[in-house]
């Protein structure tokens, strides 16, 4: 894996580390937020 790949998944993974918070403290503008952004590193990853 390169320095690339491994940041990406790492900032992937602290985005799902906040969208469990999200969930839990039932805050839905804040889910809303993290999913687009993950959505917008999927984009980024699939060009």
């Amino acid at each position: 894996m390169n320095a690339a790949t491994t940041r990406t998944a790492l900032q992937v993974d602290d985005y799902l580390d906040l969208l469990n918070l999200a969930v839990k403290v039932g805050d839905l503008k804040w889910q809303k937020e993290i999913k687009s952004r993950l959505q917008y590193i999927l984009c980024l990853q699939t060009r």
